[in-house]
């Protein structure tokens, strides 16, 4: 599953998007509660400044903010049907699995 995760992320380092995503994205409050915050497009893939906030998975693999990933996933065998998102990211199918965001300086 590791190998599967860096193929897909070497297939996707030059796509980075997100769902309301802007450059040097911050929170932002609205109505009492705080949009979180995407990943400016121009961060390096893996670093602890690619982490998309509302999914809890680094933005350069974010398919729920960036629908043009999820070929490269299929592709790999890293896809869960039911939940519509990478296997390599489905908590609800793997709930023992932890995505930690990388350390600040990576």
């Amino acid at each position: 599953m590791f190998a599967r995760s860096i193929l897909v992320l070497t297939l996707s380092l030059g796509v980075v998007a997100g769902c309301t995503k802007d450059e040097g994205a911050k929170p932002v409050a609205t109505e009492n509660k705080t949009e979180k915050a995407h990943a400016p497009s121009d961060v390096k893939p893996g670093s602890h400044e690619d982490w998309c906030e509302e999914h809890q998975v680094p933005e350069s693999q974010c398919t729920r903010c960036n629908a043009e990933l999820i070929p490269a996933f299929k592709a790999t065998n890293d896809w869960c049907e039911e939940h519509q998102m990478p296997e390599s990211q489905c908590t609800k199918c793997n709930p023992g699995l932890v995505i930690k965001r990388p350390p600040k300086g990576s």
